[in-house]
């Protein structure tokens, strides 16, 4: 499987700023991706195309991907619209719940969670869970989210060996909070963090990906190309995964 996750920053260049959902998609047609996990998708502004414009559903035409869950976190008003995190697959979404990850105080945050079915040989299925993170600015505010959800209901629900993925923005300004956290819980990510931020010269690693269960990451990589830098400020990450069919099938 290939996996993407990417900061869109709404379909706004990091630098020139201007509103371009175009660059976007052809950024992700190139990779054609079985799940792609995208945080900041605006919907309903002028600035966007105006009410009734939802991003998560001209980039899932634009891809080809019909099965897509959406949840807002941010709301401004008419002219700068809404924002939150999307998942576009290839495969059905049998399930899809958001996480609230708020801490009192601050900007809303949250896991937008789906779980997919996917087609194995002899009719059977396997179940991936898939969990699509944007975390807060603070250090103790991100570290106390990921707190909270490793200890929500639907982490804890999910056998150790079934293949669920954490990815998204971390925000993770030292690149050590999942090393800290997720990697305790199971979690496996890239030995030497990926840098995505700022995209035009990237000098953070705030992305990154996570997997448990019967699964593996064969190549992580950061996509550093003219279109990739001008179309966020954010660069998207591309995994390819493997999945193992022994163990849990329903």
């Amino acid at each position: 499987m290939r996996i993407v996750s990417w900061n869109v920053h709404k379909c706004t260049g990091g630098l020139d700023r201007r509103h371009d959902p175009g660059r976007i998609a052809a950024v992700l047609s190139e990779l054609d991706a079985d799940v792609v996990l995208l945080q900041e998708v605006a919907q309903n502004g002028r600035w966007y195309g105006g009410h009734g414009t939802r991003q998560v559903d001209v980039l899932g035409d634009a891809l080809g991907l019909p099965h897509r869950s959406y949840h807002v976190n941010v709301r401004f008003g008419p002219r700068r619209g809404e924002y939150g995190n999307a998942i576009l697959s290839r495969r059905p979404i049998a399930d899809s719940e958001n996480i609230d990850l708020t801490l009192a105080g601050r900007k809303a945050r949250s896991v937008l969670h789906a779980e997919l079915r996917l087609p194995l040989a002899g009719g059977h299925t396997r179940t991936l869970h898939v969990f699509n993170l944007h975390l807060g600015l603070g250090e103790r505010e991100r570290r106390e989210q990921l707190r909270r959800f490793l200890a929500n209901r639907r982490v804890q629900g999910i056998h150790q060996h079934t293949p669920a993925l954490v990815a998204g923005d971390f925000n993770d300004v030292w690149g050590t909070l999942g090393k800290r956290l997720l990697v305790p819980a199971g979690f496996t990510g890239p030995v030497r963090p990926l840098r995505t931020f700022p995209a035009w010269a990237p000098v953070r690693a705030l992305d990154s990906l996570y997997v448990r269960g019967d699964m593996a990451v064969v190549r992580l990589e950061r996509v550093r190309t003219p279109l990739s830098r001008a179309a966020s400020d954010h660069l998207p990450l591309v995994a390819e995964l493997r999945l193992r069919p022994d163990g849990d099938t329903t």
